[in-house]
């Protein structure tokens, strides 16, 4: 399941997430940042991890889909809130990866300072 959420930040994408992720979750998400792209030109992201079952081969065929139409260059910072270990290891991962895009995690206390840190772009 996928809730999109409101953070303060007008350029922001922000979502909770738990569950498996369909592809009508991943077309919300994807459709919320075409949008805000539109309107503001970059986009900062908030993800707010709860818990994580798998995701659909649909929703990953979307996010494809959406990364050879869209791109990254879009995206200036991801903030990633969760208590998961193993989430944080990838989160760490994906910084070292997409290196044009600043990606950092934040444990679930700290959903301020996810904030800030999106708001100072």
């Amino acid at each position: 399941m996928l809730e999109m959420i409101e953070i303060g930040i007008d350029n922001a994408v922000a979502f909770r997430m738990s569950g498996k992720i369909t592809e009508k979750d991943m077309a919300l998400v994807l459709s919320n940042a075409k949008k805000k792209i539109h309107s503001h030109g970059n986009i900062v992201i908030l993800e707010v991890i709860e818990s994580f079952k798998g995701i659909e081969i649909a929703a990953l065929i979307e996010e494809f889909k959406y990364l050879y139409e869209v791109g990254m260059s879009n995206i200036n910072k991801v903030a990633v809130i969760t208590d998961k270990k193993w989430v944080e290891n990838i989160v760490s991962i994906e910084d070292k990866i997409f290196k044009s895009v600043e990606i950092k995690c934040f444990s679930t206390e700290h959903q301020d300072s996810a904030i800030e840190f999106l708001k100072n772009t």
